[in-house]
């Protein structure tokens, strides 16, 4: 069984929206300034020495999980 015209032309024109709307968001994203590369006092951990980063075990995380005990 055939569809109707106006079902195909519906989906045609649903179809070219959508392009035209990605091709509008591609062209936004060509022109917005690229993200700036991190810096080290930015937190970037570069100078930080292997022992001070990570999971460390405080007082405060000790604290935690003993009051979350079952």
């Amino acid at each position: 069984m055939r569809k109707p015209l106006s079902s195909l032309m519906s989906r045609r024109r649903a179809l070219l929206a959508g392009a035209g709307t990605a091709g509008a968001l591609a062209a936004a994203a060509s022109v917005l300034p690229p993200k700036p590369e991190p810096t080290a006092a930015a937190g970037g951990g570069q100078g930080v020495p292997d022992a001070e980063r990570g999971y460390r075990l405080t007082q405060h995380v000790l604290r935690y999980y003993q009051t979350a005990r079952v």
